[in-house]
């Protein structure tokens, strides 16, 4: 931008002495809500957060090859300078002058523009915006249309039809590329004979957006607002995609409490959870021959329960068998040790989780494990796991060539402006853990969970891949749970547990192999040694000479 890379001190110094100046009512009611995206997340793909269309606000405002479009917004202002019904366009970009520190007060950046300069961008901007978002305003059940000039029918398409006019929508809804809402507020404000009217028509044309350009279904209870609370469009996505948890129902973790004194299985060592697992299935079996096997092992294992298991099973010989039994009874905490290790305690509930993407198995491999997944008609609230009925449900999602631009804006919105626990992000994290491949897209797909605009499934599938790199992670313990509750029953399969016990201990472990290794060639010495003393070769010809 030319304004940055010649910084004007004599315009730094008068703009920073007008600020000491003046004096805003509340500090609080202007609250930064338009941020530069993090870096972490700007170098993943910056074309997804940078506008490469049309320039909206003063963050992208001077880019060369964006500036081609200002004469569409000049002639944007001169339609607006027409329906204007009590002033002239300079008196109301002197109305936007008055409000320059609240302006300034939106965004995150220094901006090193004057006072002017910012209120002539903002009104162009605003004009070309308004027009833009006519098409989606709903009136009496239909669209309301302005006349759309043959200069601009290009641009403002009707049907949405165009790649120039998506092109523009996904520039709309970028972080860096937004306005305060209450310009168009007030732009809008004197075009109508009330502010009510103009407030729902404002109103009308963001509903029109969220329709156009949401990847969710409209809620059937919207979210009562106000249009004075939004802070621009993708604010008011947000708000309308994030269910807004209260506070106890995020924070609140429920804590196991045992009896004291009381050994609880995580406490008892391998070879005791065995043994205790052993008498717990004969307990149920008392009959015929089992009642005096019982009789005669009872003693023995009463022993073998006090002895000291955990000094025991570090023996060199022993331990190699300790291991099968600790990933038969351990079930699912390695597996989900990133994701219940800080919610089982409520002084860890506020640690970010230990990993980025969230250990859960993917769509194909629960749907072995006969899980089915089933669409919910909410948001991310409704997204629950139900053991008894193996169902996992998760909310209509609906992707097309607008929706990655959505996804990781919101996200990107989300980790500079929600102080909370980021919901968002943590479903994309869900989402990203269960789709690896095109196979998992299209169960998804087939199970009517995802509606899949984009050319194929592998689309979808790498478009969740990319969504791996976040700010950060809170804790969310309404999908915590889920995960923790998934992982468990899919952990909990034995055909599961088989599966990793040959993968850890037959085929990835040097040592298990080593040991049934020498057990076979004891064994071949063994029956040599014996076929020398008893001459084995007679023994099998008269167990055939029997046959």
């Amino acid at each position: 931008m030319p304004s940055n890379s010649t910084f004007d001190e004599n315009r730094w110094v008068i703009q920073i002495s007008k600020n000491l100046e003046e004096e805003l009512e509340d500090d609080t009611q202007n609250p930064v809500n338009i941020f530069n995206v993090p870096k972490t997340l700007m170098a993943l793909d910056p074309d997804i957060y940078v506008p490469q269309q049309i320039a909206f606000g003063p963050y992208h405002c001077f880019r060369p090859e964006l500036f081609d479009m200002e004469r569409y917004k000049i002639a944007a202002a001169k339609r607006t300078q027409r329906n204007l019904l009590t002033l002239t366009f300079q008196q109301l970009v002197d109305q936007f002058l008055d409000h320059e520190p609240r302006i300034r007060s939106c965004y995150h950046k220094y901006l090193n523009y004057s006072g002017q300069t910012l209120s002539w961008m903002m009104a162009l901007d605003a004009s070309f915006l308004l027009e833009f978002l006519q098409v989606y305003a709903v009136k009496e059940g239909g669209l309301l249309r302005r006349s759309v000039t043959s200069r601009t029918s290009h641009l403002v398409d009707i049907s949405g039809k165009k790649s120039i006019h998506n092109a523009i929508l996904r520039d709309i809804v970028k972080l860096e590329n937004q306005i305060p809402l209450f310009l168009l507020r007030k732009m809008l404000e004197f075009q109508f004979s009330t502010l009510d009217l103009a407030d729902d028509m404002l109103l009308s044309m963001l509903m029109g957006i969220y329709k156009e350009i949401s990847p969710f279904k409209l809620k059937q209870d919207l979210p009562n607002f106000q249009v004075a609370t939004v802070d621009h469009v993708l604010g008011f996505l947000y708000q309308m995609i994030v269910p807004r948890l209260q506070s106890p129902d995020i924070m609140e973790v429920e804590d196991q409490i045992f009896e004291e004194g009381e050994e609880t299985l995580e406490d008892l060592s391998y070879g005791k959870q065995f043994l205790k697992e052993t008498c717990k299935f004969l307990l149920k079996m008392n009959k015929g021959p089992v009642r005096s096997f019982k009789k005669l092992i009872a003693k023995p294992i009463k022993v073998a329960v006090k002895l000291p298991w955990k000094i025991i099973s570090n023996v060199p010989g022993i331990k190699i068998f300790v291991r099968p039994l600790e990933l038969c009874f351990s079930q699912d905490k390695e597996d989900v040790k990133p994701e219940d290790g800080g919610s089982s305690s409520r002084n860890n509930i506020d640690r970010p989780p230990l990993v980025e993407e969230i250990s859960i198995p993917s769509v194909t491999e629960l749907s072995k494990a006969g899980v089915c997944f089933l669409p919910a008609n909410g948001d991310d609230s409704t997204i629950s796991f139900d053991p008894k009925k193996c169902a996992m449900y998760l909310p209509l999602i609906s992707l097309d060539l607008n929706s990655e631009v959505v996804l990781r804006n919101l996200v990107a919105y989300e980790a500079c402006y929600a102080s909370g626990p980021l919901v968002f992000s943590r479903y994309t994290e869900l989402m990203n853990g269960i789709i690896d491949t095109s196979e998992d897209a299209e169960l998804l797909r087939e199970k009517g969970i995802i509606s899949n605009r984009l050319k194929s499934d592998e689309e979808v599938a790498n478009l969740w891949n990319g969504m791996n790199k976040c700010i950060r992670l809170t804790k969310v313990p309404c999908l915590d749970k889920v995960i923790e509750d998934v992982n468990k029953y899919y952990n909990g399969r034995w055909h599961v547990k088989i599966k990793k016990f040959m993968k850890h201990y037959v085929f990835g472990s040097w040592q298990f192999l080593t040991l049934l290794a020498a057990i076979f060639l004891l064994g071949l010495t063994t029956l040599e040694a014996f076929c020398s003393v008893y001459r084995c070769s007679h023994l099998v010809y008269d167990i055939k000479d029997r046959v």
